[in-house]
């Protein structure tokens, strides 16, 4: 009973000693279903978008962003580069599936060490991403015929998404009302919704739900 006694007292003496080490409070947290709860603030690299991750493996499988970095002719010299088009075009794709879809995001995205790992540097040593400006000048950069390449691209993407050609698809065309407030770049106002918006048209084919680009 006396070497019992001792164990449990060790053992509540070591669990307060570890309390004690990992909190940084001047008093101790209740537990949460008999969880310890502990505080610190050296918790390291923090991201609160781990499902790119997810999204780097698909895009890595489907070669989207070397297909459309090989529409847009390279404008900078060579010497200077710092951040390759195909780079920077996974960076953007990652930020707005991610609900990032400002330019000015990339000014703390470039640092996020999930986004980093997403585009292929290390998540603390790798250098930063693009910078806003960087990225406004690649959005602004393609040519009219570039665009028309791209979009090209994008149908052969979804075309490549099948194994063999279909007899025929069905296209389910919707748009999405997207308000806006105040006069944003190429807002337009909607008489059927009675105000400024954006109205993005979506494309999927009907069978399988394909986004058709």
């Amino acid at each position: 009973m006396v070497l019992i006694a001792k164990q449990i007292r060790d053992s509540i003496e070591e669990r307060h000693t570890r309390h004690e080490r990992d909190t940084l409070l001047p008093f101790d947290l209740p537990s949460v279903v008999r969880k310890k709860v502990s505080v610190a603030f050296d918790g390291g690299l923090l991201s609160s978008d781990a499902g790119v991750l997810l999204l780097r493996g698909v895009e890595k499988k489907l070669g989207l962003a070397a297909r459309l970095a090989s529409c847009i002719r390279e404008w900078r010299k060579p010497e200077a580069i710092v951040h390759p088009l195909e780079e920077m075009l996974r960076l953007r794709m990652f930020a707005i599936a991610a609900g990032y879809e400002d330019g000015d995001d990339c000014d703390s995205l470039r640092h996020d060490p999930i986004f980093k790992m997403a585009v292929g540097h290390a998540p603390e040593s790798g250098d930063p991403l693009c910078s806003q400006p960087t990225m406004s000048r690649l959005e602004n950069a393609p040519s009219k015929i570039e665009i028309a390449r791209l979009m090209a691209a994008m149908v052969d993407q979804f075309c490549d998404s099948y194994r063999r050609a279909p007899s025929s698809i069905t296209l389910d065309i919707d748009d999405t009302f997207d308000a806006v407030h105040g006069h944003q770049q190429l807002s337009l106002f909607n008489a059927h919704y009675d105000e400024r918006c954006f109205l993005p048209i979506h494309i999927y084919e009907a069978a399988s739900g394909k986004p058709v680009p």
